[in-house]
């Protein structure tokens, strides 16, 4: 197979909306697109938090009374109170 060593390239004319001669004034529209899911407030999810922590604290709060002594009960409600206290305390901590 034959090279063309006598190919002769010129470079392509220059548009005015190409990316290298860009002024001020010209905006890509890429970068300004903002979606309204950003510009809302998330309640559900931060009301979903605050019972996660409200619940989580309580439930700590009973495996420790359990654990002291001030409330009567086994130790193994205790430690399930605890285990299920910081399953609900750790998300609803990430607020």
């Amino acid at each position: 197979m034959a090279s063309r060593r006598n190919v002769r390239y010129s470079p392509l004319p220059v548009e005015e909306g190409d990316d290298n001669n860009l002024t001020k004034e010209d905006v890509d529209l890429r970068f300004t697109y903002t979606p309204k899911s950003y510009r809302r407030i998330p309640w559900k999810s931060i009301a979903l938090a605050l019972f996660l922590l409200l619940l989580g604290s309580s439930l700590l709060f009973l495996s420790y009374f359990i654990f002291s002594g001030h409330m009567e009960g086994d130790s193994s409600q205790a430690y399930g109170l605890l285990f299920l206290g910081f399953l609900a305390f750790l998300p609803g901590m990430l607020i």
